[in-house]
């Protein structure tokens, strides 16, 4: 009679590039830690891949993403990982966009794919947005359930608290963006800086907060020294009135992909940097997978970068073709002053497609980072030492940037004007003003810089052999050992 083979943690991660990359990573993470920290038995990674809506295209799962390096690894067996892809199921062209309600047709498949393993099944480990598979997963299989959070120990705060204040939440006066929020451990949030989903979509985020509490634990891609009042806030219980503690949380982070490619193979960006460019001389623009501007928005960044005397690279992109969510690569022509590229040649360069970020955040001439917070980018800039000037676009992101400038300290602030239309526009002043302080000599610039340096460190020690991250991983991984009971 042959040995049981190893038991396995099975992966179930969306589609989106800066959730599906960022599971994946903490994945291997946790396998690396079952195999090399002393436990006695370690697992093996299966990874369910859940294809995207037909008319949601998704980079992460697509030929697109390896050319702007997100983290596919879709190679069956390869380290201990074995990815299975689960078929397309009919559904309505008209289903509404909530991601979790798409996952939820999936239910049967994920019950079904899981059940017929080989391997025992210690653990899953689901994606927010796919907590709706509790219920195949924690009741019907009765395997212990694990939530992955791809965002801050802010947002799921929020998200816990929200079941309590859901009906403050959407009053009038949330609607009228006044007042202020409370999310336990942190300064009074003003509602212009809450997560940016339409009024009707925060109940989904009520519905997130009661279902986390079924789960065995929370892994959240954040350290305990980036956020240490929520995540003090969290385990005290004051995000969830009543006396019901949540599971307990592990902040196993940064979980980065970086790409430790060899020099000599660099993106003209990256040369471009390497040109003489002195250290921290030059601000970084970039808005992440969806981020894109107008003409109108694109010459008031124009005029604002101009002005600042700041040398700069701006990763500028046009708007979406069709019904794709993700930019197209800019025609400058049609979105710049003119005049503007003659102008500032050799002090600055605008280029119109991908770019690799996390390479230029590494490169020593960048001193700046004007982004839409997306929370990876936010985590490849803390890695880096690189401070911010937050300018959210949508999603949790407003979220964010309060917390970069009023809790963190690393950033400064960028005045957003949201009553345009489209929302989220940036004066060319606002942006001068910011960029030189983001750069230059204020008080505001110099608390950044000084706090992005000591991040810098605090997220390469949390991530190191006996930093809090490092003990974190090492307890859900001992968790799901010893839950796992082999039948």
């Amino acid at each position: 009679m042959g040995a049981m083979p190893s038991p396995t943690v099975v992966l179930v991660p969306v589609w989106a590039p800066g959730h599906f990359s960022s599971m994946l990573q903490a994945g291997k993470r946790l396998l690396l830690c079952s195999s090399g920290s002393g436990i006695s038995a370690p697992f093996t990674l299966t990874v369910l891949v859940i294809p995207p809506p037909m008319d949601s295209p998704a980079p992460a799962l697509t030929s697109e993403a390896s050319s702007q390096g997100h983290c596919c690894e879709m190679a069956s067996g390869d380290g201990g990982v074995d990815f299975h892809h689960l078929p397309a199921v009919e559904h309505s062209t008209d289903l509404p966009g909530h991601p979790s309600e798409y996952i939820q047709l999936y239910a049967p498949l994920v019950k079904e794919a899981i059940a017929g393993l080989a391997s025992p099944v210690a653990a899953v480990v689901v994606d927010f947005f796919a907590t709706p598979l509790l219920d195949v997963v924690a009741h019907d299989l009765a395997v212990p359930a694990y939530v992955y959070f791809a965002s801050t120990a802010a947002t799921l705060a929020l998200m816990l608290r929200l079941p309590a204040i859901y009906e403050d939440v959407v009053s009038a006066r949330f609607r009228e963006k006044r007042g202020f929020v409370d999310v336990p451990g942190m300064p009074p949030v003003p509602v212009a800086s809450m997560p940016s989903p339409e009024l009707n979509d925060y109940s989904w985020f009520v519905y997130y907060g009661r279902r986390f509490m079924e789960a065995r634990g929370i892994v959240v891609n954040t350290a305990a020294e980036l956020e240490p009042g929520v995540l003090a806030a969290i385990s005290d219980g004051l995000c969830t009135p009543g006396g019901d503690r949540a599971p307990p949380v592990y902040p196993i982070g940064p979980v980065l992909s970086l790409n430790n490619k060899p020099r000599g193979d660099d993106h003209e960006c990256v040369r471009w940097l390497d040109d003489a460019r002195p250290p921290a001389s030059v601000v970084f623009l970039c808005f992440g997978s969806r981020g894109w501007m107008d003409a109108a928005q694109a010459r008031e960044v124009a005029v604002g970068i101009e002005r600042s005397g700041q040398s700069f690279l701006w990763v500028l992109r046009g708007p979406p073709a069709g019904s794709s969510p993700y930019p197209t690569d800019a025609e400058l022509g049609d979105l710049l002053p003119d005049g503007f590229l003659e102008r500032t040649e050799g002090r600055g360069l605008v280029w119109p497609s991908w770019a690799p970020q996390a390479e230029i955040l590494a490169h020593a001439a960048v001193g700046g980072f004007v982004t839409h917070c997306g929370w990876n980018s936010v985590l490849e800039s803390l890695w880096h030492g690189v401070p911010m000037a937050p300018w959210p676009l949508y999603a949790e992101q407003p979220l964010n940037a309060f917390e970069l400038v009023a809790c963190m300290g690393v950033a400064v602030e960028l005045r957003v004007c949201t009553g345009r239309g489209q929302g989220n526009f940036v004066e060319a002043a606002e942006l001068e003003r910011a960029v030189k302080e983001l750069m230059g000599g204020g008080k505001e610039g110099r608390k950044a810089r000084e706090k992005a340096v000591e991040m810098k460190a605090a997220c390469r020690n949390a991530v190191e052999k006996g930093g809090t991250s490092y003990a974190a991983t090492q307890r859900v991984v001992q968790d799901m050992l010893e839950s796992y009971a082999p039948k």
